[in-house]
């Protein structure tokens, strides 16, 4: 029986290159990765969005909010087997003035809609995989955007495990396998993205029980 894996995320999950606004070719983007390593039996969904935040509205940037745009996605694609979620970095821009702990708390809501939304397999909940997203490095044109989101990132991922321990959810920090360019500071190269679809491979392969 086919399967299917929803990846949700930010402009790290769309694949968004730190050295312009182009996009990595397809063989590159994480979500790829990991479907071409599954195999044919597994619909994995790419659903990244630039910008995209877990809970907050932007006042710049419009329909960035995660909260706001998961539930009918959820609807969209269900049933979903495993969803991977993977946001945060945007929460960290300075307009929101919102602490490492709050963007835990924030996560925390995105679970509960997940693990709420009775769109897994036969009405039940979806297992989720919750990601907290690679470091932020030295910051180029995102410097004042962004200020103080270098050190604020190191607690993210604390507090994710923490967020995702207490539902019972999965937990990979992709600080531990990637970072984000020096090119931008935000924004994973083409390299590291293969390699966070293939460090995600075999956790969402035992989740999906192969």
């Amino acid at each position: 029986m086919q399967k299917t894996v929803l990846c949700f995320g930010d402009s790290n999950t769309w694949g968004r290159s730190p050295h312009s606004t182009a996009r990595h070719p397809p063989e590159s983007r994480w979500p790829n990765v990991l479907a071409a390593a599954l195999g044919p039996d597994v619909v994995v969904i790419a659903e990244g969005l630039n910008g995209r935040t877990t809970v907050w509205e932007d006042p710049i940037e419009e329909h960035r909010c995660g909260k706001a745009y998961l539930p009918g996605c959820l609807l969209s694609h269900h049933p979903l087997d495993v969803v991977v979620l993977m946001l945060g970095t945007n929460d960290l821009k300075r307009r929101f003035s919102v602490s490492a702990f709050d963007i835990g708390r924030s996560v925390g809501l995105l679970l509960d809609i997940i693990l709420q939304s009775k769109t897994g397999p036969d009405g039940g909940a979806p297992q989720v995989l919750l990601a907290s997203p690679p470091p932020v490095t030295k910051l180029s044109a995102f410097a004042e955007m962004f200020e103080g989101a270098a050190e604020k990132c190191t607690g993210l991922p604390r507090y994710y495990r923490e967020h995702a321990e207490a539902r019972g959810c999965r937990f990979f920090d992709a600080g531990s396998v990637v970072r984000a360019s020096e090119a931008d500071g935000l924004h994973l190269e083409a390299s590291d993205q293969v390699r966070l679809g293939e460090a995600l491979t075999p956790i969402v392969r035992a989740m999906l029980g192969g």
